[in-house]
């Protein structure tokens, strides 16, 4: 067994970070969390992750800023998760860079499932 997938959940809903945090341990993952922009981005860069949950609504620095500001330094998958279903946020979302696109009120088993996806297509 090689070395556990880094996944980085940021959210600054702590029930969300517990549930998310909650189905991917068990799965075998390495969970990272942040609660807020400034810290999401920071662990970001430093941690490396293969994977980023990534909220869009944070506290200080949004999630679609925090996207941006990560894709001038890193590749790293990231699936937007929130609870604007609007189209033209997950247009923006997309544009910016994100990968993929969860809306809240969402099924974990789902986040998983996309979350696998997303790791299969990397290797």
């Amino acid at each position: 067994m090689g070395k556990a997938v880094k996944i980085l959940v940021i959210d600054d809903e702590p029930s969300i970070l517990k549930l998310v945090s909650a189905y991917l341990q068990p799965e075998g993952f390495d969970v990272e969390t942040a609660s807020d922009g400034e810290t999401g981005l920071k662990k970001a860069l430093a941690l490396q992750p293969d994977l980023i949950v990534l909220d869009v609504m944070l506290p200080g620095l949004d999630g679609l800023e925090l996207l941006t500001r990560l894709r001038r330094e890193a590749e790293t998958y990231v699936i937007m998760l929130t609870a604007r279903t609007e189209e033209t946020d997950k247009v923006v979302g997309l544009s910016l860079g994100a990968d993929d696109y969860v809306t809240k009120p969402f099924s974990p088993r789902e986040l998983v499932a996309r979350i696998k996806a997303a790791l299969r297509r990397m290797q």
